[in-house]
């Protein structure tokens, strides 16, 4: 679509001029349009004209009701918003109200369609992540979500809807404003059911992406998370300067993760070096890229929102990347974000390889160490014994609070490949069989691991199904030839998947990721001992979830590990094929495990 032509902006302007009342459309009408942000008419006030770099007086003379009911009259009457509009344009006027109801106060905001205007970040619209714009009041967020509605439907194709609760996206009327373009839009009845209309746009209309304006109640939140957790991409605005205004907003802190206060043990705190009682974040955000409006032409993109969150909240630098438009030639600047080193016990922990989607290369920072921690266990060689397909964890589950979980975003690619059986090395394809595609993109998004999905069964190095499908004697029969692991869900939801993923790549948690690759290094070469030479092999003393983690990898040669000694000392003991360990084994039941 071609940008609206000069003199179609000035006609549209022209239909906001004609509302006024007759004092004041002369002058109104001789400010350049481009300029104009809203007209203000308060009764017993100068009636101002605020421009983009000042306000005009329009008149000396003192606003009456007269001139309130000329408007009023050309308008019609607002809703239960206060809000009214003019037929197809983008023009809103707000009423400000006296106690006994009647129209004191009015305010003629100037809407307009601006093309290009979200050049800064139309990389992101693209990605399918859902995205949040967070800006004051008059940065120009409707501007840019009205042009996203468009890019998306027109540009890239997508299935749009737009839930507009004031018709200040598509415009006032019936039939919504060309600038969204081939967008769907759905109106409002009342501000209180734009959840009821989000949650109704979803289930009625098969969209591929929403779009929603100034989420600003619980419901509202409440209503994109469900939107979210169902496999629809959501671009919303909320109002707030930067990301902590909306951490620190209790009724939106939810669209970025939410907030609890969590008591740390002595062991925890003192590693941490953190006083025991900290913030955290409660749970996986609902928008996986913030965008902070600085201006019209600036802006900061936050393309990991848990990391940043759990930055804030470590008291660390947010980060974000920076990006302006120029305003003459339209170029844009990117200022990739500030490098933040992740530090654990005077430490740093190794890259993890993984860039965020849609910012420069960023290393991602956790509190104390309390990142996640991907431990690729290599496959057992061709004259080791098979894996058991269950493995043996006998380890008890640690007494102390959940540690901070920190966001990835993976490798993910989503694209069919070749035929034929799974390479040796590179990402893990995975095929869903009886699992929602749309869902399983977005968990795979949250697992530092690299991974492909695939579109047929043959090719797939991983298997994702519901306990319900598992056997089915297809899929059985085609994974017994291509050697394919199946790893099946109670039900389709992203909790359930989210926590087999995490599982099947092996994502510790709360733990200092050398500390554990320095673990799997060890257990590795115990294994390859005790099947070389037949012999026990005790290992290094560490901490319950990475003896967890080493139990794991013993189990996958079919080999037997126990746990010996007594907290910090407790270490485990791996015993060769055939090995007599009942006795061991009751000892440490005795002792506890």
């Amino acid at each position: 679509m071609t940008p609206p032509r000069v003199d179609a902006v000035a006609e549209d302007f022209l239909l906001l001029v004609e509302v006024l009342p007759e004092g004041l459309r002369a002058v109104v009408g001789a400010l350049a349009p481009s300029e104009v942000l809203e007209v203000v008419l308060d009764l017993g006030r100068v009636p101002e004209a605020r421009l983009v770099d000042r306000v005009v007086r329009l008149r000396e003379a003192p606003v009456g009701m007269e001139d309130l009911r000329q408007v009023m009259a050309r308008v019609g009457t607002p809703g239960e918003d206060n809000r009214a509009g003019i037929e197809r344009t983008l023009h809103r006027v707000s009423a400000i109200r006296n106690r006994r109801g009647q129209v004191v106060g009015l305010t003629l905001r100037v809407g307009r369609a601006v093309f290009g205007t979200i050049d800064m970040v139309k990389d992101l619209i693209g990605s399918g992540r859902n995205l949040l714009l967070l800006g004051r009041p008059g940065v120009g967020k409707t501007t840019k979500l009205r042009e996203v509605a468009r890019v998306l439907a027109d540009d890239l194709g997508k299935r749009v809807m737009v839930v507009d609760t004031s018709n200040e996206i598509g415009g006032d009327g019936d039939v919504p404003h060309p600038g969204i373009g081939g967008a769907r839009r759905m109106q409002v009845s009342r501000p209180d059911r734009q959840h009821d209309v989000m949650i109704e746009a979803v289930e009625n209309h098969m969209p591929e992406v929403i779009i929603v304006d100034e989420i600003g109640t619980s419901a509202e939140a409440s209503a994109a998370r469900t939107i979210a957790e169902r496999g629809v991409q959501l671009v919303a605005t909320a109002h707030g300067n930067t990301l902590e205004n909306l951490v620190l907003n209790p009724t939106l802190s939810d669209l970025v993760g939410g907030v609890q206060t969590v008591t740390l043990s002595d062991d925890e705190a003192r590693r941490r070096r953190t006083q025991k009682t900290v913030s955290e974040r409660k749970s996986p955000p609902t928008f996986d890229i913030v965008v902070e409006m600085v201006g019209r032409d600036e802006v900061r993109v936050h393309g990991d929102t848990a990391a940043a969150v759990d930055r804030l909240l470590a008291g660390k630098d947010v980060g974000g990347e920076r990006r302006r438009q120029d305003a003459e030639s339209g170029r844009v600047e990117v200022e990739p974000a500030r490098q933040v080193a992740v530090a654990a016990e005077g430490r740093t922990a190794p890259s993890t390889g993984v860039e965020p989607t849609g910012q420069a290369p960023e290393s991602v920072s956790a509190s104390g160490g309390t990142s996640e921690s991907v431990v690729p266990f290599p496959e057992p060689p061709d004259e080791l014994p098979a894996p058991s397909p269950e493995p043996r964890t006998p380890e008890p589950a640690s007494a102390e609070p959940p540690p901070k979980q920190t966001r990835f975003s993976s490798r993910f690619v989503d694209e069919p490949l070749e035929e034929g059986p799974a390479p040796a090395a590179g990402p893990t394809r995975i095929y869903p069989h009886g699992v929602g595609r749309e869902l399983l993109q977005r968990v795979l998004r949250e697992i530092p691991a690299e991974v492909r999905l695939v579109s047929r069964l043959e090719s797939a190095d991983l298997v994702v199904t519901l306990r319900s499908n598992a056997n089915d004697p297809r899929m059985r029969r085609v994974v017994a030839k291509t050697g394919a692991r199946v790893e099946s869900v109670k039900r389709s939801s992203s909790a359930e998947l989210r926590r087999m993923l995490k599982g099947f790549f092996n994502v510790l948690e709360g733990v200092d990721a050398e500390e554990v690759r320095e673990a799997v290094a060890e257990a590795e070469a115990a294994v390859q001992r005790v099947l070389r030479e037949g012999v026990l092999v005790e290992l290094s003393p560490h901490q319950p979830r990475v003896r967890k983690l080493q139990h794991r990898l013993v189990s996958r040669y079919r080999l037997e590990a126990v746990s010996h000694g007594s907290e910090p000392s407790r270490h485990l003991v791996i015993y060769p094929l055939g090995a007599e360990i009942d006795a061991a084994l009751a000892e440490e039941t005795e002792g506890g495990a």
